[in-house]
């Protein structure tokens, strides 16, 4: 009797980075479908509209996404992701690709991109249901063109810019932007101005379906929603209003040399560093030339980081450094003198900002992350004040937040899907 051979297990390829655990997703039904994995696998979390099988699962105490993607696409994405990561570009985190997938009867699958899920974070369907789009719309531009710009900056083509395929943080009473979809990016030394105004065209097209997609879905509001031309019309003003703040050359006579002192100063309050300015003199003065590769966003997280190791989006560095700028002048004003920065920004982490936050109720650190809490209880200690005539007691303020504010908040850290996983 000739002998039955054994069936031999499905093959795959599994790339991730160390950080993850990767002994964690070893276990996971990759020889299957992902629209065929169980649903106790799976954690409901609500995405962005897409093309595109997604799944979340829950490894190790952490969420991550898994998108399936012909090969070799996912493999792409996952090294751009990994790239826009090394740039310092807002994006999800490419974490692993798994390739060459089969199922038990030998069959090919899909790839998949490995992504972690970006925490306090909440794609556009979700904004509009919790805030109608008129009251969200100036926030919404202005983080999604300051999003193209960094990327243009950083010489990556996005290819497919969208709001669904953008993801936003709340950041000190504004938005941050992030990229989720990278499949169709291209990464080069540097842009050229006809690829930057291709991707704003493509831009403009996405945007203008999404926008009347929404006009259909919602019906007939009582608020009248803003006209769809004016709003791609807006995109593309942002974003070359932003792109001429931090590129455009200036000319200056040579009478005039604190100009120079100023546009550096302009670029640091709209959260940029420049590494480096080149400066042409001749017969007339001078012209200042900045090269949009060596124009860097982040200037206040690093400058918060560096005092105090905390991470935090822009605008609530920008928030947390003037707290710590006050609190350095009421050290000077009790007499303590000559206190430093870096000593005051760690006096305050441990005396002000740690027991802020340890302040807040354990239930409810998922509905803001730290340094957003920390932004509103400023702003409701402001108003507190204000209504009182006399500057409210910071205890006071905290228990009027947490009881007035942030209990009645939705979690934000993971939104979890009314819909089935599915």
């Amino acid at each position: 009797m000739t002998p039955v051979p054994e069936a031999e297990e499905a093959r795959t390829r599994i790339q991730m980075i160390p950080s993850v655990g990767p002994a964690e997703f070893l276990d996971l039904p990759w020889e299957s479908p992902l629209e065929e994995w169980p649903s106790e696998l799976l954690v409901q979390a609500t995405r962005g509209l897409g093309r595109h099988v997604v799944r979340f699962v829950d490894r190790g105490g952490a969420l991550f996404a898994l998108k399936e993607l012909q090969a070799p696409l996912a493999e792409r994405e996952y090294r751009l992701l990994r790239r826009l990561a090394a740039e310092g570009v807002p994006a999800v985190e490419g974490v692993g690709a798994v390739r060459e997938r089969e199922t038990a009867d030998g069959e090919p699958l899909a790839d998949i991109v490995v992504t972690r899920y970006l925490e306090f974070s909440l794609p556009l369907r979700v904004m509009i249901a919790r805030r109608p789009l008129p009251e969200l719309l100036d926030r919404l531009l202005d983080a999604f063109a300051g999003l193209l710009v960094r990327l243009h900056l950083a010489g990556f083509f996005w290819g497919d810019c969208s709001l669904s395929n953008t993801l936003f943080r709340r950041d000190a009473g504004a938005l941050a932007a992030a990229l989720v979809d990278a499949e169709t990016c291209e990464h080069h030394a540097r842009l050229t101005d006809g690829q930057r105004a291709y991707d704003l065209q493509i831009a403009e097209e996405n945007i203008f379906g999404e926008l009347l997609d929404l006009e259909a879905q919602a019906g007939e509001t009582v608020t009248p929603a803003p006209d769809p031309a004016d709003i791609v019309a807006d995109v593309r003003a942002r974003y070359e209003r932003l792109w001429s703040d931090l590129t455009a050359e200036e000319v200056f006579a040579r009478h005039e040399r604190h100009r120079l002192e100023e546009r550096l100063r302009r670029l640091n309050e709209l959260g940029f560093d420049a590494e480096e300015v080149e400066i042409v003199s001749d017969e007339h003065g001078y012209r200042l030339h900045l090269e949009p590769g060596v124009v860097e966003p982040g200037h206040h997280r690093r400058l918060l980081a560096r005092l105090t190791g905390l991470s935090a989006q822009e605008n609530q560095a920008r928030r947390l450094l003037a707290d710590i700028a006050s609190f350095r002048r009421a050290l000077e004003e009790r007499g303590e003198r000559f206190v430093s920065e870096p000593a005051a920004a760690g006096r305050w982490l441990a005396e002000v900002f740690e027991p802020t936050v340890a302040s807040i109720p354990r239930e409810l650190h998922g509905k803001r992350d730290a340094a957003e809490v920390f932004h509103e209880l400023l702003e409701h200690r402001w108003h507190l004040s204000e209504r009182a005539g006399h500057e409210v007691d910071f205890d006071e303020a905290v228990r009027s937040y947490v009881d007035t504010v942030l209990r009645d908040e939705a979690d934000e850290r993971a939104v979890v899907s009314d819909e089935a996983a599915g």
